[in-house]
């Protein structure tokens, strides 16, 4: 499949797509070191790092986001999209949403004519349930996050307690 073609990133969401693509590599190794034992954690991405709010060790964090760097660097450019971003949350909403109305479309308030459409509705939902985390990964692919690293460099890894929580924020530049 070729690529989607969108106008030339401004440098400012260049580097938040670097951010976010450098903060699912991270995860990806962070969960892999853990086998998969955080069972909650978070990320969120903007142009100069990104956060990481988890049960994770400093050492390992800043270990994880640096390999994560230096394999992005050397190409492993899969590791840029995550199973779990909100990017797929937003894109099943999304999906879903259009579905629905679509499909309910010319309804109105008869409860009969939407009774109706119920069994179609629901056909469509699934289908729409089981694309949908490909077409996710996708927008993540090609639109909120990128696997080109650049000249990003990370500059620091501080660690925060948010009432029971840890957040870490990863520092870069580009």
């Amino acid at each position: 499949m070729s690529e989607l073609t969108l106008p030339q990133s401004t440098p400012f969401l260049k580097r938040v797509q670097r951010n976010h693509g450098l903060e699912h590599a991270t995860v990806h190794l962070l969960t892999a070191k853990k086998h998969n034992k955080t069972k909650r954690f978070a990320g969120r991405a903007d142009h100069n790092g990104f956060y990481l709010i988890g049960d994770f060790e400093t050492a390992d964090v800043e270990e994880a986001a640096h390999a994560a760097l230096d394999r992005m660097n050397a190409g492993q450019h899969e590791l840029a999209v995550h199973p779990n971003c909100g990017t797929n949350l937003v894109v099943s909403g999304m999906l879903a949403g259009a579905v629905a109305m679509v499909t309910m479309w010319g309804a109105g308030n008869d409860w009969r004519k939407n009774l109706d459409r119920f069994p179609r509705l629901v056909l469509m939902l699934t289908l729409t349930g089981m694309f949908s985390p490909a077409i996710g990964m996708r927008v993540q692919r090609d639109i909120t996050t990128t696997a080109q690293m650049g000249n990003l460099q990370i500059v620091g890894v501080t660690k925060t307690r948010i009432g029971q929580r840890t957040m870490h924020r990863i520092e870069t530049i580009n």
